[in-house]
């Protein structure tokens, strides 16, 4: 287990004015089986008034609006969270299960694509190739590890919007993009599978007291009995050093920030992310 504190700082400034502005946060993390949230604050600068609540997906949302005149935002958030490596699954689900009625309907959300992770041709028949002979549990990390191995890692050729086909025909991206991919693909065979978004402490050997350069990270979690965390990007299970924000069909439902202004000046953003290994 590992107890971790994060601090995710987000900036906004502007070149003019901005008379108001109107927020979404889904930046507080979920407790959960292997997820604690020992302690946890959002500050907002201007201060201003906040409304918390659960959406459709489970994620915790603070809304906030700012309508007196600023030139800067300033959203951070600090958290202190225990997380721990994820229980094998008890019970693997057979393809006979995935491909039952009772499944498809419950899950019907996390088996559809949206445009941002249908998978292209060639992906699904990757996801075949690498699946074939394997029980659904095996097949879906094999198919994690096949994509990577045809994807190079490289900030910058795509941004969170971009559509699964793209980074694929490119063979580059990060983590949103290996994410969307992998959804995409396990999908395509049967296999109910999600987005998440979160945190990442990229030193799995961290001195306990070091504060670090985190990372925002996406991975996956496909269903085969219970649901099992997987990192594509690092081709490792997600466990104690990842920090569970937000899950959804696709990185649309879980932006760390969403809003609007009213405003002629132009945004900068500037987002520092901090991990200090506490034990």
């Amino acid at each position: 287990m590992s107890r971790l504190r994060v601090t995710h700082t987000s900036t906004f400034r502007y070149s003019g004015a901005v008379q108001a502005s109107y927020n979404e946060a889904r930046m507080t993390p979920l407790s959960q089986a292997g997820q604690t949230v020992v302690d946890s604050r959002l500050s907002i600068e201007p201060h201003t008034w906040t409304n918390d609540y659960r959406d459709y997906w489970g994620t915790a949302v603070t809304a906030f609006e700012v309508l007196t005149p600023h030139d800067s935002l300033v959203i951070t958030a600090e958290h202190v969270v225990e997380v721990s490596d994820r229980a094998p699954v008890r019970t693997p689900a057979s393809w006979e299960t995935l491909a039952s009625a009772d499944v498809r309907d419950r899950l019907a959300e996390f088996l559809s694509d949206t445009p941002t992770t249908e998978a292209p041709d060639d992906v699904v028949a990757l996801a075949a190739s690498a699946a074939e002979g394997l029980e659904p549990e095996a097949a879906a990390e094999a198919v994690c590890r096949a994509l990577r191995d045809e994807v190079d890692y490289i900030p910058g050729v795509t941004t969170v919007h971009t559509p699964a086909t793209e980074a694929w025909s490119a063979r580059a991206g990060v983590c949103q993009d290996l994410a969307h991919l992998a959804v995409g693909a396990l999908r395509s065979l049967g296999i109910p599978a999600r987005y998440v978004s979160g945190y990442l402490h990229p030193a799995g050997d961290g001195e306990i007291g070091e504060t670090v350069t985190g990372e925002s990270h996406a991975w996956v979690e496909w269903w085969v009995g219970d649901w099992v965390a997987f990192d594509p990007t690092n081709r490792i299970p997600a466990g104690s050093h990842h920090v569970v924000l937000a899950r959804g069909r696709c990185y649309d439902d879980v932006p760390p920030l969403r809003g609007i202004y009213a405003g002629r000046g132009t945004q900068e953003l500037d987002v520092r992310v901090e991990i200090t290994r506490e034990s």
